[in-house]
C-alpha cells in the first residue's frame, strides 16, 4: 500500500513536469497529474521490459515516471493527430 501511494505522488509530480517539458501537448494541471500517474506505471513497466535500471531513490523514480509520462503524451498526441 505504501508503494502505491508513493507511486501516485511521484506520478503526480512527474505529470506536471512532463506537461512543462511537452508544452502544447498537455491537458492542464489536473489532466497532466493523471497522465503522470499513468505514466509512472508505464515507465516502470517499460524500463522493466527493456531491462533498464537507472538506480534507486527518489530521483530515479521521478526520471522513470517523467519518461513514462512523456511516452504516454507522445502516444496520445499520435492518436489525437498533433
Amino acid at each position: 500500500m505504501e508503494n502505491l501511494v508513493f507511486t501516485l505522488i511521484i506520478g503526480a509530480v512527474s505529470g506536471w513536469l512532463a506537461g512543462v517539458i511537452r508544452s502544447g501537448y498537455g491537458f492542464g494541471l489536473l489532466g497532466n497529474i493523471v497522465v503522470g500517474i499513468i505514466g509512472a506505471f508505464v515507465g516502470s513497466w517499460l524500463f522493466g521490459v527493456l531491462g533498464v535500471a537507472i538506480g534507486s531513490g527518489l530521483v530515479s523514480h521521478i526520471v522513470t515516471s517523467v519518461i513514462g509520462a512523456l511516452v504516454l503524451l507522445f502516444l496520445i498526441g499520435l492518436v489525437r493527430g498533433k
